[in-house]
């Protein structure tokens, strides 16, 4: 039974819960990205899918609307795909379970995805309209944005006619977002060497009960990353307890704030009760640290048995703990000209221990063009100090604020006639495809806009029902008058 049918408006919430029915994690776009353009085909729309698996669709002006500027509707239609440890749901083959809770949609154990799925819901119920005011449409629904932006990175628009983008990726009400910053992604390839003298006493130990989140929209709330948390844990501990790793591992997504981390050491024996002793006094010294920031926060361990025939050996094991404290995390600049908004960061998302390798991911983001590839240049440097050497991908332009903007300023007009209030124009340290696409179509006039969702890319995401509505009457009031 639909969870969400009872919902206005109803088109908009049919298609939400018909995008969360099918798997659409990044990378694994081919179901959506069917199902968007057999929509189009059932319905006679002009269609592109490529060999990305983007889709364009195009629909005409309706009566009265022939003579008025084409308008583009942009969003993505991956989402960050992350679940909670004790979810049992395959995110690769299973629908979301999604619940509604008061003014809320979320999903149960798993992100919801309404970032971006919200976008593509508005569009598809624009598109499959009889009685919606619009000018000629042109829907770009891109992939795999949330790792790169690869998808608007390869899409071709040069069919397209319209000279202004409606981006629909933003994750608050009330404000217009006009600029953003660029980014892209860096893996750190540290080499260990493994030996095969197993004695000694295993145990796991984990980091978590953080809060997490974007690593772009909340790098400035100093939410506690775990794998750094847990890289300092271990190497406080390695100071007095000559342990060695076996494995080290954490976060799901370079471009969310990790929540969990955990690490397998290799103890000499009878230092299991001295090893506890400490990890216990630098949970607590973390939770004095953190306790009006992360109030869940834990490090904790457990024996465990192991399946690896090899530990990663003294030297490997110092060169990785000091490469992972030294790594660089959070925020590295604020905007001189922006009051509170993140000029540069990083994210440490990733980490995963191989058998010749420990590889971290990161994603860098900046304002400034120079000051992004800066930041790598740290990164890289730091990665051949301990042996290892970097590879870059998923780079992305930034998009520049134009103050010449007159689809901004229709809209500003519009939100406040329909709300009676000013909407708020803002920049944001986050990645959005509108770079990319102005680089493909110069002159290109966006605005990117979106109703309220909290905590995107974890967990406890959840979508706005009131917000979502108001901003799809919003959304049609834009193509009546615009």
């Amino acid at each position: 039974m639909s969870v969400l049918g009872q919902l206005e408006p109803k088109k908009v919430y049919y298609y939400f819960e018909q995008i969360c029915n099918i798997p659409h994690g990044s990378g694994n776009l081919d179901g959506i990205s069917s199902y968007l353009a057999k929509f189009a085909e059932d319905r006679g729309f002009f269609h592109i899918r490529d060999a990305s698996n983007n889709v364009i669709i195009i629909k005409e002006a309706t009566a009265g609307y022939e003579s008025v500027e084409p308008m583009i509707l942009q969003g993505h239609m991956d989402m960050v795909a992350v679940k909670k440890s004790d979810c049992d749901i395959n995110l690769e083959k299973d629908p979301l379970r999604i619940k509604t809770e008061g003014d809320f949609i979320y999903a149960e154990g798993t992100s919801l995805g309404g970032d971006d799925g919200i976008a593509v819901a508005y569009i598809l119920a624009v598109l499959d309209s009889e009685d919606i005011a619009h000018p000629r449409l042109e829907a770009v629904i891109t992939t795999d944005e949330e790792v790169g932006m690869e998808g608007a990175t390869a899409i071709d628009l040069s069919m397209l006619k319209a000279k202004r983008m409606l981006n629909i990726d933003s994750e608050e009400e009330g404000i217009l977002l006009t600029s953003c910053a660029g980014g892209m992604r860096m893996d750190c390839h540290i080499p260990v060497t493994r030996e095969n003298d197993l004695d000694g006493t295993f145990l796991k130990v984990c980091a978590g009960g953080l809060l997490g989140g974007h690593s772009g929209t909340e790098i400035n709330k100093e939410h506690t990353n775990a794998i750094k948390l847990l890289a300092i844990t271990l190497q406080q501990i390695r100071q007095k307890i000559p342990f060695r790793l076996v494995e080290i591992s954490g976060g799901e997504k370079d471009n969310a704030i990790p929540r969990e981390a955990s690490a397998v050491v290799c103890l000499p024996e009878g230092q299991k009760d001295a090893f506890v002793s400490e990890l216990n006094r630098i949970e607590k010294e973390e939770k004095n640290e953190k306790k009006s920031k992360e109030k869940n926060l834990f490090i904790r361990c457990e024996e465990t048995q192991i399946t690896l025939s090899s530990v990663l050996d003294n030297g490997s094991t110092e060169n990785i703990l000091s490469f992972l404290v030294l790594l660089p995390n959070g925020v590295m600049a604020m905007s001189a000209d922006i009051d509170g908004l993140v000029e540069t960061s990083l994210n440490v998302g990733i980490l995963k221990t191989f058998d010749n390798e420990v590889v971290a991911s990161s994603a860098v983001r900046s304002a400034i063009e120079t000051a992004k590839h800066k930041v790598g240049m740290q990164v890289d440097v730091l990665a051949k100090v301990f042996g290892g050497y970097t590879e870059t991908h998923g780079e992305y332009p930034g998009w520049q604020f134009d103050p010449d903007s007159k689809l901004r300023a229709d809209m500003v007009r519009i939100y406040k006639e329909m709300f009676g209030k000013d909407v708020k124009v803002e920049a944001l340290h986050a990645g959005l495809e509108c770079g990319i696409m102005i680089a493909k179509i110069p002159g290109l006039d966006c605005v990117s806009f979106g109703p309220d969702i909290f905590d995107i890319h974890t967990t406890e995401e959840r979508l706005s029902i009131s917000s979502a509505s108001r901003m799809w009457d919003y959304l049609l009031e834009i193509l009546r008058n615009c």
